[in-house]
């Protein structure tokens, strides 16, 4: 099975998902790469469980091979508003931020509608709030600085979605310049716009409806000629149905780094709307500018080693990722119930391996299946355990090379089990 995620071309890295520790939660990520060659996320800021959208404040991210990544600290927050006119407002909406004449400027929506900036001479910040920005009403903003050093805004959800020029101070649009760029009828568009100029086209990534009965879990894009109007639908980039039972929502962002393309999004964890985590997979071209739809992928993970559950790309059923006190990693498939699943895409073994152990606890006798690619491949019987035990199973046939590894539970009454890791062993 060829693996994409296993044969990007030249220093491009492969991200392993979730891309921040298992208890930061930022969804709604927007990714630039600076001067400096680090690659920034700004996003919002989820709280663990489920307890709303956003918190009110937000963190910078960044990290030169997207696997090792520097928090730096709180870079803006709802205190911070200038004479505190936000103080009140209760949480910090989708940010973009973006560069000009040495200075960072960060975008940034409250849930009155209002959208605001902020200025700092650092790409981390803290950043130094300039107020709210006029004409401008609705969530997500973000800017593209196109190439002939024009800056655009786009905001809003729904047929309110806008686009404008940014005047030269970087802090206001000229009114008279905002159209509707995309629509619910022609698009699906939902909310979440993030623009990037590719190949000489302007690519409209956003929240996309077409899918699961209007559900907001996939990213769409459009692409234009334009930077404000004649988007064509283009499809969609990812989708994120399937990685928790509550999932509703999905925002993100195009970036290239070291030569390769990324698509920026999140996923959601606790049986919850909220508490997101952020993601990143490769993306990649057609030759008619098209991009290729990808799926959720854990990242490369290795036989030998212990795979977080946690890292799981796709559940079924109620299996839900949460945090977990006893689990090595601080999180760990909970709520396991007979007929739920968990995918890992993908397992890179370097050699054959014929067992596989399981770190797991259960309420009542039940059984694991294993199945690589879909095909059956062994099982492992594991007994009652009120704490975390490891169990031990044999594979049918030995695996090698790259697989997508699907755990299956079963169980003849019903009571739920956890399951912390995962190991092949040769």
């Amino acid at each position: 099975m060829k693996n994409e995620a296993c044969t990007l071309p030249g220093r491009a890295p492969v991200p392993l998902n979730p891309l921040l520790p298992f208890d930061v939660y930022v969804p709604d990520a927007e990714a630039h790469v600076w001067a400096d060659g680090r690659i920034y996320l700004y996003g919002s800021f989820d709280l663990p469980g489920n307890g709303g959208y956003c918190s009110d404040v937000y963190h910078v991210y960044s990290s030169d091979d997207l696997l090792h990544w520097t928090d730096h600290g709180v870079s803006f927050s709802l205190a911070m508003t200038k004479d505190g006119w936000a103080k009140d407002l209760g949480a910090l909406y989708a940010p973009d931020c973006a560069y000009r004449d040495g200075k960072y400027y960060l975008y940034y929506c409250v849930p009155d509608g209002r959208c605001g900036v902020a200025v700092s001479e650092s790409p981390a910040g803290p950043f130094a709030d300039c107020g709210p920005m006029a004409h401008v009403h609705g969530i997500d903003p973000a800017v593209l600085i196109d190439d002939d050093g024009q800056a655009w805004f786009y905001w809003g959800q729904f047929d309110a979605v806008r686009a404008a020029r940014l005047r030269d101070n970087m802090t206001e649009i000229d009114p008279e310049t905002a159209v509707q760029p995309l629509s619910v009828a022609e698009h699906e568009f939902h909310e979440g716009s993030s623009v990037k100029k590719i190949g000489g086209k302007y690519y409209y990534l956003f929240t996309d409806t077409h899918r699961h009965g209007g559900r907001a879990t996939s990213l769409g894009y459009a692409v234009s000629d334009f930077p404000d109007h004649g988007f064509r639908y283009g499809g969609i980039v990812i989708d994120n149905f399937g990685c928790d039972p509550a999932t509703w929502n999905n925002h993100g962002s195009l970036c290239e780094f070291r030569g390769q393309w990324y698509v920026f999004y999140h996923r959601s964890t606790h049986a919850s709307v909220s508490s997101r985590h952020v993601c990143a997979e490769p993306i990649f071209f057609e030759d008619d500018g098209s991009i290729r739809e990808v799926k959720m992928r854990s990242g490369i993970l290795h036989d030998g080693e212990i795979i977080p559950a946690c890292r799981a790309a796709e559940l079924g059923g109620s299996v839900r990722i949460a945090g977990d006190g006893d689990s090595l990693f601080g999180a760990a498939l909970t709520q396991i119930r007979c007929g739920d699943r968990a995918l890992f895409r993908s397992v890179c073994f370097g050699e054959p391996c014929a067992c596989f152990s399981l770190r797991v606890r259960a309420g009542g006798p039940c059984r694991a299946e294993i199945y690589l690619d879909g095909q059956y491949a062994g099982c492992a019987k594991i007994p009652p355990c009120e704490s975390y035990a490891e169990v031990r199973g044999t594979l049918e046939r030995p695996a090698a090379g790259t697989h997508e590894v699907e755990v299956r539970y079963y169980a003849a009454e019903d009571f739920t089990a956890r399951m912390d890791g995962m190991t092949f062993l040769r």
